[in-house]
């Protein structure tokens, strides 16, 4: 198994599919969702709305287009992850394989002035902080949510705002995500970009060109050093 060491200024992490899995969740409020809007298909909204903002997936699928119907269905639907995680048996939201680990390892280095890692995520400050609370993870003070920009991945702008928040150059981190519009996000940032087959298949994620992939973060070791990050990554 080959294996790599590398040194980053600072880690850009997004949150679903990359440090969280909040699968259970995201199937319930679709289900729920396509009880008002009975035209959707939880199938097809499944194999595409990961890693996009929840306001951008409510005008795809669900043809919410005013401003205020907007947030208040965001809100709704974040809300939704949450609650509806734990019904019928499923299992929450919880921490991936070796995020654990990782946090033991860089989870102090999370505060300004010099922050060593921090989290750029399409969701929206109201359901991240909870997704975070849910698995024992410690919220950045470089936490970059959907309300942050105006144009969220995979457009470069949560990893531009997230890098520029560290003080740091964008082409000095890492960007670690799980989905094709993430990896496209860190790509057009000018970071590195470490992708995980965590959400999505290989060959998806192989077509956005990430400089890595893995199965997940058991795959990789972080640790903060002078100046930065050594990551070490066990590629697959």
């Amino acid at each position: 198994m080959p294996t790599e060491t590398l040194h980053f200024d600072a880690i850009l992490f997004d949150m679903d599919g990359t440090l969280v899995d909040s699968t259970d969740g995201v199937v319930g409020a679709w289900e729920l969702f396509a009880e008002k809007y009975p035209g959707l298909d939880v199938t097809v909204v499944l194999s595409s709305s990961h890693g996009v903002r929840t306001v951008e997936n409510l005008k795809t699928h669900c043809g919410v287009t005013d401003p205020d119907e907007l947030a208040r269905e965001a809100s709704r639907f974040e809300d939704a992850i949450v609650s509806e995680s734990k019904k019928n048996g499923r299992q929450g939201i919880v921490a991936l394989p070796g995020v654990k680990d990782i946090m033991e390892s860089l989870g102090p280095y999370h505060k300004l002035p010099k922050p060593r890692w921090a989290i750029c995520t399409s969701a929206t400050r109201s359901y991240a902080n909870a997704a975070l609370k849910a698995t024992g993870i410690a919220v950045p003070d470089v936490f970059v949510v959907s309300e942050d920009v105006e144009k969220g991945k995979p457009e470069p702008d949560p990893y531009l705002l997230g890098a520029k928040r560290c003080g740091v150059d964008p082409a000095r981190c890492l960007v670690v995500e799980d989905a094709p519009a993430g990896v496209r996000s860190g790509k057009a940032a000018g970071s590195k970009t470490l992708a995980l087959v965590t959400s999505h298949t290989r060959e998806q994620l192989d077509e956005a060109k990430p400089d890595y992939v893995v199965s997940n973060l058991s795959k990789v070791t972080m640790k903060a050093v002078e100046n930065g990050v050594e990551v070490t990554i066990n590629t697959d």
